[in-house]
């Protein structure tokens, strides 16, 4: 495509749309984008690029001469954008489909999926690699502390990609991670997730299926050897298919684990390695990047120095704070599983602590009842469990919702503490009157939860 070519990006401040964007002006491309929300840090690095902003969406945003309008996976129908562009008969394209032709094509793709621990195992991955030299791009679902941002494409011949198995774009209705070219493809694990778009599991595991047959047959496959629902997928696929895991069938092994306050230890296939975080879950994550980067052709040297250098991401058990002796971790755990698995790995952390979780139902899955009990049952593995309300509630068909009175209640009858408090003050309130000095206080959200984690502090002090 001509370098004359001018894009338009629909919903350009999200941090994959902006790191993209920023690429193909940096190619030569004319760029322009919009967004709901245009703001720092992202608008500044826009800017700071060249690329021209406007600040809401409306069909003159779009420019005269533009050619291909890149539209963004949160844009709808009716968005002024979207219309205008069919209205235009322009042609439209969704991010994947701008990445795997401008990005992903002729390199060695390195893709992450699984309900659990893509971001981890992502951004473990990729710094690996750029300590060992070989400046990988990425695209990374969170904000892995050691590369200072999501997303960043390079020259490399490698690209650590974040695979999600959400929809690409309201046109395009396959996941994401289908259009990222993988050689290589690890799946961490598989659950029920995504209720808005997936009616069941067997819907998910297809869109695993598909994942795993266009990996190519000089690629290979890391999949999740003590997951059943991984090891279903796994059936039958076309590529080379390795197992990782604690089981004795496992084609990588893991052992010899143990933990120390702020570090895992663990061999994999014999090998020692080391991570400066906690939790089984953590050596679960490491473990696949560590099978991934010997793939894709890095010494047991290299990728142990890579590995013990990394600093962790952001929001994962990432501690904000101490006041008085008490902790305040922040936490991205938002599905059943992840919660229970934050709290045992939060439990290894600090051995006695008493452990609250403050936890806001903010995903589309949570929102809605399908893990009524489930969402109890890990609740309640916590020394005190306080629920917060639940935000855009109209989004959510009334018979579909979540009851979150009802969740206190059972996290109670599954042997814990639980209380349901509707606003961030009660919150704040009901923690200072109970926590002690040594208690550990776990904010859970895939959102900003109101400016929490700073209000606790404050409160707190």
């Amino acid at each position: 495509m001509s370098d004359k070519v001018r894009f338009h990006f629909t919903g350009i401040c999200g941090t994959a749309m902006g790191a993209v964007a920023a690429a193909m002006k940096q190619r030569g491309f004319t760029v322009t984008g919009s967004d709901a929300g245009v703001y720092p840090p992202m608008s500044d690095f826009l800017r700071g690029q060249g690329i021209t902003l406007s600040e809401g969406y409306r069909e003159e945003n779009i420019p005269e001469d533009a050619q291909v309008v890149v539209i963004g996976n949160a844009i709808s129908r009716g968005n002024p954008e979207a219309e205008a562009a069919l209205d235009r008969k322009l042609l439209y394209q969704s991010l994947p489909e701008v990445m795997k032709e401008f990005f992903l094509r002729g390199k060695r793709n390195l893709v992450v999926s699984g309900t659990h621990g893509k971001t981890t195992t992502a951004s473990m991955l990729a710094w690996i690699l750029r300590h060992a030299g070989r400046d990988p791009g990425f695209m990374i679902g969170g904000l892995p502390k050691n590369l200072g941002c999501g997303a960043h494409f390079t020259g490399s011949e490698f690209n650590v990609l974040e695979g999600d198995e959400y929809d690409t774009a309201f046109f395009d209705k396959r996941s994401k991670f289908l259009h990222y070219l993988p050689e290589c493809v690890v799946v961490n694990n598989i659950e029920f997730d995504h209720a808005d778009i997936y009616n069941n599991l067997d819907e998910i595991k297809l869109s695993f299926r598909r994942l795993l047959n266009i990996v190519p047959r000089c690629g290979r496959a890391f999949i999740n050897g003590d997951d059943p629902n991984s090891l279903d997928v796994a059936t039958g696929a076309p590529c080379p298919v390795t197992t990782v895991g604690f089981g004795a069938e496992c084609g990588l092994r893991i052992g010899s684990i143990s933990y120390d306050p702020d570090r895992s230890s663990f061999t994999l296939g014999g090998v020692a390695y080391s991570v400066r975080m906690t939790g089984e879950f953590n050596v679960r994550n490491a473990a696949m990047a560590v099978a991934v980067a010997s793939f894709a052709g890095l010494d047991e040297a290299e990728i142990r120095a890579g590995l013990e250098a990394f600093d962790g991401v952001a929001r994962r058990q990432e501690l904000r704070g101490e006041v008085n002796g008490i902790k305040v971790i922040d936490d991205f755990a938002h599905h059943p599983t992840a919660i229970g698995l934050a709290v045992r790995s939060l439990r290894q952390a600090y051995p006695g602590a008493r452990l609250w979780v403050l936890f806001e139902p903010r995903s589309n899955t949570t929102r809605r009842a399908v893990f009524q009990n489930e969402l109890a049952e890990a609740l309640s593995t916590a020394d005190f469990a306080l629920v917060a309300a639940m935000p855009d509630l109209h989004k959510i068909p009334e018979d579909d919702r979540l009851d979150p009175v009802k969740l206190a209640e059972d996290i109670a009858r599954h042997g814990g503490r639980g209380w349901y408090l509707t606003d961030i003050e009660a919150i704040v309130g009901r923690v200072k009157a109970e926590a002690v000095s040594g208690d550990v206080i776990a904010v859970l959200s895939n959102g900003g939860f109101g400016g929490i984690h700073q209000k606790l502090l404050e409160g707190l002090a």
